[in-house]
């Protein structure tokens, strides 16, 4: 039964490796992967640190550490299809990016820029940055406030972790603010203070934007967080219509309960992705790719998505289904012309209804000072 996990026991780089302990859990004190040699790394990002964005904050410094950071957090997928709550794909390309300058006050929200920035909340209190940097710096013990710049590379909800990426970069700019060297469980912990006050507590997207590649939540509270290794590249295409999908009215649609023949196969279906997807078994994946959970009751909430969904999987895709709470469709596939024709076809499946579209590789970095 889908519900918040508890502890019962104890655009195309190649996926890499993340720093891990046995077993590829997150472990403390370890930062986000680096990718191993492959082709030509994105296009570098406008940093938020272009003359005339935000004050010089580097001259003032206390201790010897710095009162400010830049951090940049990559788009996710959550769920994965079958992994509700518990599966989180990075991507590469999409992002928001956060400048946090340590402050003797108050908190405040300076500027929000890019996609969707007049919905962002310019109230401390409600904006995930501030909220997220907040928790950090009480669990460091200090009480400073901060001052907040958003970029916003990442739809306003459209079911590629917006909010989760928001609030990551907002804690782990925190921790980087105060000179130290971000552990991605204190960084978790935060954003996922900041996250359950627009979304619910569920780590799947924080846990993929933090350690890159394809993670694995295996217990919320405390958390344990597992990164898995991917075989092989992957593409994945995103097509988001043009209509916006609230994380709370998604989750309100489901169940609280599911079948037990119906929740045997998502949990087969589920263990059996992560397994092809570690292993390079692309058949594997195909016939896994598949929800019963909360792909039937939130396909409606998403214009026209059994025609996008089928048009991917009749371009060759490897699956299909809906990142996170949606309306954004993804696709993955194993090659990057499948992924582009499989990206076109959805774009036709549209059917002329306005819509974002983008081809990118698994990001094998997760956020990262800039």
């Amino acid at each position: 039964m889908p519900r918040r996990q508890r502890d019962r026991g104890a655009r195309r780089p190649v996926p890499g490796r993340t720093p891990l302990r046995r077993g590829g859990h997150a472990r403390r004190g370890a930062g986000p992967g680096r990718g191993r040699a492959g082709p030509p790394a994105p296009r570098r990002r406008r940093s938020l640190r272009a003359p005339g964005r935000v004050p010089p904050g580097d001259a003032g410094r206390a201790g010897g550490h710095p009162l400010n950071a830049t951090v940049f957090a990559p788009a996710s997928i959550g769920n994965v299809g079958p992994g509700f709550d518990v599966l989180g794909l990075a991507v590469d390309g999409p992002g928001d990016e956060v400048r946090i300058e340590l402050v003797e006050g108050p908190s405040s929200v300076e500027e929000v820029s890019g996609l969707d920035a007049e919905l962002i909340p310019r109230e401390p209190e409600s904006n995930v940055v501030t909220v997220a940097a907040a928790a950090m710096l009480r669990a460091l013990g200090d009480g400073r406030g901060v001052r907040v710049w958003l970029r916003k590379g990442i739809p306003h909800s459209g079911g590629l972790g917006g909010s989760a990426a928001s609030a990551v970069a907002g804690a782990w700019a925190a921790s980087a603010a105060l000179g130290r060297d971000p552990r991605p469980v204190e960084v978790m912990a935060a954003a996922l203070t900041a996250e359950a006050t627009v979304a619910g507590r569920h780590l799947d997207n924080i846990a993929a934007c933090v350690l890159g590649g394809l993670t694995l939540v295996r217990s919320t509270d405390p958390i344990d967080v597992v990164r898995v290794p991917l075989a092989r590249p992957l593409w994945v295409a995103l097509v988001t219509p043009a209509v916006r999908v609230e994380t709370r009215a998604a989750r309100a649609v489901l169940p609280p309960t599911m079948d037990r023949a119906s929740w045997v196969q998502q949990m087969a279906n589920s263990a059996a992705l992560v397994h092809g997807l570690a292993t390079g078994d692309v058949g594997l994946v195909s016939r896994a790719l598949v929800d019963g959970f909360a792909e039937p009751r939130r396909a409606s909430m998403i214009p026209r998505f059994a025609e996008i969904k089928r048009a991917a999987l009749d371009a060759g895709a490897l699956g299909a289904s809906i990142s996170g709470a949606g309306p954004t469709v993804f696709a993955l596939a194993a090659d990057v012309a499948v992924g582009a024709a499989a990206l076109e076809a959805m774009r036709a499946a549209l059917g002329g209804m306005a819509g974002r579209t983008e081809l990118a590789a698994v990001a094998t970095r997760g956020a990262r000072a800039l």
